[in-house]
């Protein structure tokens, strides 16, 4: 899991020159974009929304369900991904897309969706990973910002990439496992929340990176946590801060924040929660992003959360790589069957 960490900026790299060299068989921008996916092949959707919203009026949906949303028409995009291609749930909204008039899409590296795409005529971006799903992010991300330059969505985006890639391959000798925990923010701060429940909080574009902190630290150290969005959190979750005790006491907020990406007011907002937490003795701390746009802040939050949930991890004592409870439900279902279709 060390190794599939370091290597992000390659994979990156890769997967963007792949995803640059992919031609799809339309060109027009479509009205909506329905991105179905799971877990570690969700959250590319996720942070693809977040940034097209930035620039562009073409709306993104993500769908973690088993049914395609009513409204997909033909003005939309259905872009199916899956790592496996086995994913149950985008497999039965995908075979629903088959019969709409929609534009369709899968990201995959095989298995059941790869085969449906081809039977029914559907372009596939394909692609070999030796790994976890979930440290496949660049496989699953650079895709759809690739799709999102061709169709003129976004702007300027290769040299953001260029940029993410950079940041990352700068910011990993910091974090790497070969430097030690006196340099290592990385391993200071799975110290720091060894023994804790993290609850990290994003807000902006950093919503879908705290998502991700909390997927990773569940998947790779095996440890229970929560995210918050800022600034709904202040309109419910405040109020929760000290009770039960106990568990206020174990609580360790981590707050992503962003280098001149958020609205002034979440600033000041973050600001004014470090004095709450400070008061209520709840231990938090302020994690910056690193880089200049939005996807290298991103990323470089991504980066360091992947550390921080393998490290955690070894200081646990467990093996950050597999998920043998998802393994195991997932042979449960296999044996109840597939899914009826809707």
């Amino acid at each position: 899991m060390l190794e599939a960490v370091h290597g992000l900026p390659e994979q990156c790299r890769e997967a963007w020159a792949a995803a640059k060299a992919f031609e799809a068989p339309w060109k027009e921008a479509p009205r909506q974009i329905v991105i179905l996916g799971m877990g570690g092949s969700a959250i590319a959707g996720d942070y693809f929304r977040a940034l097209l919203s930035l620039e562009s009026s073409v709306r993104v949906f993500n769908v973690r369900a088993y049914d395609l949303p009513s409204f997909v028409d033909e003005d939309t995009l259905v872009i199916a991904s899956s790592f496996s291609g086995e994913t149950e749930e985008t497999l039965s909204a995908f075979e629903q897309a088959l019969a709409m008039p929609a534009k369709k899409l899968a990201i995959t590296t095989g298995g059941r969706l790869l085969a449906t795409a081809r039977a029914n005529g559907v372009p596939a971006f394909t692609f070999t990973y030796k790994g976890e799903p979930r440290a496949a992010i660049g496989w699953g991300l650079m895709p759809l910002l690739a799709i999102g330059q061709k169709l003129g969505l976004m702007q300027g985006i290769e040299g953001d990439v260029d940029e993410a890639i950079a940041v990352l391959a700068s910011l990993r000798e910091e974090y790497g496992a070969e430097t030690a925990s006196s340099r290592n923010p990385a391993k200071q701060l799975a110290w720091r929340l060894h023994e804790r429940l993290p609850v990290i909080y994003g807000g902006g574009v950093l919503i879908e990176v705290a998502r991700r902190w909390k997927t990773q630290t569940n998947e790779s150290a095996k440890v229970c946590a929560f995210f918050e969005e800022m600034p709904e959190a202040q309109h419910n979750a405040i109020v929760a801060l000290g009770l039960p005790p106990a568990i206020a006491r174990a609580t360790t907020m981590v707050l992503l924040r962003s280098e001149g990406l958020d609205h002034p007011r979440v600033g000041l907002r973050y600001d004014l929660m470090r004095g709450l937490l400070d008061d209520g003795a709840i231990d938090a701390l302020d994690v910056k992003a690193r880089g200049e746009s939005a996807l290298a802040q991103m990323l470089s939050l991504t980066l360091l959360g992947d550390y921080v949930a393998a490290y955690l991890a070894l200081l646990y004592g467990v093996d950050p790589a597999p998920t043998a409870v998802i393994d195991e439900l997932k042979a449960s279902l296999a044996k109840a069957g597939q899914p009826a279709p809707s």
